[in-house]
């Protein structure tokens, strides 16, 4: 696995259940010189040291870990140093080819399996040459989509684009994108099975020609946990407090947002809380009807839920979104697509709506302004469905998938 996905949840579920043979990754601080960061004060270090310290799956003991350093390094370079769609993506394609080689100049297949292991677990866009290893091996080849794919983004973002392009920078071509898309493909392919965190994922996979047979939907879970709160009730004559929270962005929806703070001006007040990618004068529409706080501390976004009275994310495009799950573990009614792969069930903790429409976000907080009891009752649909999203929760759907493959 490339990166810290999920704060290594799957490594570590699958070493929770007994299952992990070993974990290969390409920058840990559990092993090598980056480990010498944990013992330093964090607080002293700066940020991009700091988050290497961090990128440790605390619950794999160090000895069934290997990773790459120089190459994880290498790879933090390359994507730092991209100016455009076409270097990002071609850092992308250069880290899954590498890692994958490296893996396998290793010897590490071969190496553990005399060991017991008997399926190979990769993640899209760095699994593809692992899994035609595996299958070779007569080990079983599984792999993780964490996102609809790559042309089923496109499309869908070019769809965004055109209908609103004030909230976009300029759609810049990406040469690379097609040879992206048919990796991914190529991995499905050469796959046993595809896990998919959401049926949105699943269905990006069959539109972009892949085989739905191997999919398997297994929605994430969140160990961002908050017990003892109550239900969300809305003192009378207070406005509704609605907030989204993630990158303020065309993918995300924030066009969507706006609209529905421009609508709902004097009824509900709204709260942006993210990184904003959008152009200046979008930004500056978007502060003249909402409170635009930008990016926030980790440790601080907790504060930004309990102020809310409701959670709106009307995403384009996702694997299943982990804001999301967070949200309803605070107790928040969601305004949200079905393209954020949401466990939002319509009409009782939250309200799903068509993606690129405003009408329906505006209607859904409408309703809770208008209907007296609505937002708790919502409230405590979310606290309920939030025990379906728990980190405990998804270990047991992901490893009780895993554990049946064998006898498919």
């Amino acid at each position: 696995m490339l990166g810290a996905r999920r704060h290594y949840a799957v490594p570590q579920i699958l070493h929770r259940a007994g299952m992990l043979s070993h974990f290969v990754t390409d920058l840990t601080s559990a092993r090598g010189l980056p480990s010498l960061l944990t013992h330093l004060p964090q607080r002293l270090l700066p940020a991009s040291l700091r988050r290497i310290a961090q990128r440790r799956p605390k619950s794999i003991p160090s000895s069934h870990i290997t990773a790459f350093n120089g190459f994880g390094l290498e790879y933090a370079r390359r994507l730092k140093a991209a100016r455009t769609p076409g270097d990002r993506t071609a850092a992308f394609l250069w880290s899954g080819r590498k890692f994958t080689s490296l893996i396998l100049e290793k010897g590490l297949l071969d190496r553990r399996r005399g060991g017991g292991t008997n399926a190979v677990y990769t993640f899209n866009s760095a699994g593809l040459e692992l899994l035609h290893a595996a299958r070779q091996r007569g080990l079983l080849a599984v792999m993780d989509q964490t996102i609809a794919p790559k042309a089923y983004e496109s499309y869908l973002l070019h769809l965004a684009h055109d209908r609103f392009p004030e909230w976009d920078v300029a759609l810049a071509e990406d040469p690379l994108r097609g040879e992206y898309a048919e990796r991914e493909k190529a991995e499905w392919d050469a796959a046993d099975w595809i896990v998919c965190g959401s049926e949105f994922v699943r269905q990006g996979i069959v539109w972009s020609g892949g085989a739905e047979g191997k999919c398997l939907v297994v929605p994430y879970g969140t160990s961002h946990a908050h017990p003892g709160i109550e239900p969300r009730r809305r003192p009378e004559g207070r406005k509704l407090r609605v907030l989204f929270l993630g990158q303020v962005n065309l993918r995300k929806g924030i066009p969507v947002v706006y609209d529905a703070a421009r609508s709902l001006a004097g009824k509900a007040e709204f709260r942006v809380v993210g990184p904003v990618l959008v152009p200046d004068g979008a930004r500056e529409k978007l502060s003249q009807v909402a409170e635009v706080l930008g990016s926030v501390p980790r440790s601080d976004v907790h504060r930004h839920y309990e102020w809310a009275d409701v959670f709106v994310f009307p995403s384009l495009c996702e694997g299943s979104a982990g804001v999301t799950y967070e949200a309803l573990a605070c107790g928040l009614p969601l305004i949200t697509t079905e393209n954020s792969g949401s466990i939002v069930r319509d009409g009782e903790d939250g309200f799903i709506v068509p993606v690129m429409e405003s009408e329906p976000v505006v209607a859904a907080l409408e309703r809770l302004l208008s209907e007296p009891g609505l937002l708790e009752t919502m409230s405590r649909g979310a606290l309920e469905r939030a025990a379906h999203g728990t980190s405990a929760s998804y270990q047991g759907r992901l490893v009780c998938e895993l554990a049946g493959l064998a006898n498919r």
